[in-house]
């Protein structure tokens, strides 16, 4: 089993200390580092390398959206863990680049589970998160038409594939994949593939 290097953002020491007392019972988890605000935050991410970022948005200074802002997507996988309930919070999370949002109430094996699944490069959202993902913020143009490939490259994109893991799955060229990937975008109007990601979440693909 692979190891999964965590980093603990979090503003109470507490909550740290209960979440680490947790996830180092796990044999593939290693908790390399804490922080309790953002500043703090960035420095250990460079100075530790974590596989998986769990990363608390309310935090005095430097908040965990500030984080990910700061971050611009690059680093490790990040993993909102948040009493939050801002609904208003989710799409701004997910689209600088959070992996998956989950609140601080999961079960502890489900937080287990989540922290595999970002780590795997998928995404993954609280029930909660998608709801208000689904109505907050989105694009409210009607959704254009796709074909059945593209709606199955687009599921796949919202589940974190690549464009090899794609190709694989579809019995297709990487080249190929990567022209519907071009193609998706233009039509759906998205930058990237996360924002492709979440175009496809707010539209029930994938």
């Amino acid at each position: 089993m692979a190891e999964i290097r965590l980093l603990l953002v979090d503003d109470h020491p507490v909550v740290r200390r209960g979440l680490r007392g947790y996830l180092e019972l796990e044999p593939d988890f290693t908790v390399v580092g804490e922080a309790g605000e953002g500043e703090e935050a960035l420095r250990a991410i460079a100075e530790t390398q974590p596989d998986v970022v769990l990363l608390d948005l309310k935090m005095p200074g430097l908040d965990g959206q500030g984080v990910l802002d700061r971050l611009q997507k690059e680093g490790p996988r990040i993993l909102v863990l948040t009493s939050a309930t801002d609904a208003e919070r989710v799409p701004a999370a997910i689209a600088a680049g959070a992996a998956g949002f989950v609140y601080k109430d999961i079960d502890p094996d489900a937080l287990a589970s989540a922290i595999r699944t970002v780590h795997a490069g998928q995404m993954l959202l609280a029930p909660v998160a998608m709801r208000g993902l689904m109505s907050g913020g989105g694009n409210t143009r009607s959704a254009p038409s796709l074909t059945p490939r593209e709606s199955q490259v687009l599921g796949l994109i919202a589940k974190g594939q690549t464009n090899r893991q794609i190709a694989r799955a579809l019995g297709v060229s990487e080249k190929t994949v990567k022209t519907h990937v071009t193609n998706l975008l233009r039509r759906i109007g998205a930058a990237d593939r996360t924002q492709a990601a979440l175009w496809a979440v707010r539209h029930g693909i994938g």
